[in-house]
């Protein structure tokens, strides 16, 4: 059976919602794969590799992007990965720091090798560059990512052309526009509506406002879920830091939002607590603006580091998720956080 009828299937088993966008999606996915994963007589021989080795597929928040491609990704029968983006850049600096004395270029060439002996496809959901040393790197790295064959597939809330936009010396960002653009099938997936927010998935562990009445409701939730559990503080040592987890119960904790977005805590921090985790409360979530922008966009990290581990979570805060503001510079983003809270907290849990 071929990927579309398999993904209608699908579809019909789980009762999906699917609209013609969602199909022409599916039919590119398949033409993808077909040059790329495919085996033919003919390809063996020429031993040619498509020019489209990635598939780059962008839109608004809660259009489906990550179930297509969660489902693609499953249909791919190669050595594969599926990765945070930042957990992979974290990934490619460790290889740098163990690989000390080398120039820029022979440790790309090194990284991608070893990349290559371990994978064939690389999946990076909710694709996003907000760093200026991945920035700059990144043109050199993906082309010889491409180079050795490697397949990319990738979803995002931007189109690649304005990927990094305003950011810091962005014109050193350009060579991986142009590598992305020259090497990938790029498409928009545009749907009115947000399925995150349909009725079938109405929020379950979202308190607000902030009042004694939610203090007693979170306090009381949180005692079901940690009975007859342990109690104990948990240090991670993340790189010679120390992070306490201080209400530590078998894989389930309570943060306050500061403790987490307030002070000086980045993907590789928010990486290691999420591994040690089943469950997660997060409190006091504020508003945010131009002065928290900071807070702001660790929240955005944090979060999507929770989502791409499938990490069910609680939260407190002085608004419904709808009436968040933001700051300025990090409005687009924020809009697929939302999106998200909406989900991690009415997902299933199993603790």
């Amino acid at each position: 059976m071929n990927f579309k009828d398999l993904f209608l299937e699908h579809c019909k088993k789980n009762k999906f919602n699917i609209n013609q966008n969602q199909i022409k999606v599916v039919e590119q996915l398949e033409s993808y794969h077909n040059k790329n994963f495919k085996n033919s007589f003919l390809k063996k021989i020429f031993k040619k590799n498509s020019d489209e080795l990635g598939f780059y597929l962008f839109g608004g928040v809660g259009v489906g992007k990550t179930m297509i491609l969660d489902f693609f990704f499953d249909f791919i029968d190669t050595k594969k990965q599926r990765l945070h983006f930042n957990e992979f850049m974290i990934n490619f600096h460790d290889f740098i720091h163990d690989k000390k004395g080398s120039n820029d270029e022979n440790i790309i060439n090194l990284f991608v090798n070893d990349l290559k002996s371990k994978i064939s496809l690389i999946y990076f959901d909710e694709f996003q560059v907000t760093n200026i040393v991945d920035a700059m790197i990144l043109g050199k790295l993906f082309e010889q990512i491409f180079k050795k064959n490697i397949k990319i597939i990738i979803t995002s809330n931007t189109k690649i052309s304005d990927l990094y936009k305003d950011g810091l010396q962005r014109d050193q960002f350009k060579p991986f526009i142009n590598i992305m653009q020259s090497k990938s099938i790029e498409h928009e997936l545009r749907i009115e509506e947000d399925y995150r927010k349909s009725n079938d998935n109405q929020k379950q562990r979202y308190f607000f406002p902030l009042n004694e009445e939610n203090n007693f409701e979170i306090n009381k939730f949180f005692r079901v879920i940690t009975k007859n559990k342990k109690n104990f503080s948990k240090n991670l040592n993340i790189k010679g830091r120390i992070f306490k987890i201080k209400n530590f119960y078998e894989g389930i904790s309570r943060f306050n939002f500061d403790e987490l977005c307030d002070n000086n805590l980045g993907a590789e921090d928010y990486l290691e607590i999420v591994k040690n985790l089943k469950f997660m409360i997060i409190e006091k979530i504020p508003q945010f603006n131009d002065i928290n922008s900071n807070q702001q966009q660790r929240f955005i990290t944090l979060i999507d580091i929770i989502y791409d581990k499938n990490l069910p979570i609680a939260v407190t805060a002085s608004q419904n998720v709808h009436e968040f503001t933001s700051s300025r510079s990090l409005k687009e983003p924020f809009k697929r956080t939302i999106s998200r809270l909406y989900e991690l907290t009415s997902m299933k849990y199993n603790i």
